[in-house]
C-alpha cells in the first residue's frame, strides 16, 4: 500500500512540475518588434520589474487608408537593457523578444520579455 501511495504522490509532483515548467519556463515563441519606444519604467510593489511599451505603425482595421498604431507591452529582464531603453525613449527600436505562455511576478508583468536591443535609431 505504501509503495502505491508513493508512486502516485511521484507521478504527481511530476506532472505539476512539468506544467509548471510548461506554463512558466517552455519558450512559445521569439522575435524581433520594432517602433517607437513610448516608455520604459521600474514599477511593482513586492517585485520591481523593467517595463516597457512599443508603438507600432501600419495599416490596420481602422478606416480604410488610415494608419493605426498597434501597442506592443513588454517586460525587460536586464537591467542594461533596461537602461538602454530608459536613456532612448522615443527612439525607434527594434527588440527580440520570447514569448511564454504565463508571467511571472519577479520576471514582469507580461509575457513578452525583451532580452536585447537589435538596432536603435
Amino acid at each position: 500500500m505504501k509503495k502505491s501511495l508513493w508512486i502516485t504522490l511521484g507521478v504527481i509532483l511530476l506532472l505539476l512540475g512539468v506544467f509548471v515548467w510548461y506554463k512558466y519556463y517552455f519558450v512559445f515563441g521569439e522575435g524581433v518588434k520594432s517602433g517607437y519606444l513610448n516608455y520604459a519604467m521600474k514599477k511593482g510593489y513586492v517585485f520591481k520589474t523593467y517595463e516597457g511599451k512599443l508603438i507600432q505603425e501600419g495599416f490596420g482595421r481602422g478606416k480604410t487608408g488610415t494608419i493605426t498604431s498597434y501597442e506592443f507591452e513588454f517586460s525587460v529582464d536586464d537591467p542594461e537593457v533596461f537602461k538602454q531603453l530608459e536613456t532612448n525613449s522615443g527612439k525607434t527600436f527594434d527588440l527580440h523578444y520570447k514569448e511564454y505562455n504565463g508571467a511571472l511576478p519577479w520576471r514582469g508583468n507580461t509575457k513578452f520579455i525583451v532580452d536585447k536591443v537589435v538596432n536603435m535609431k
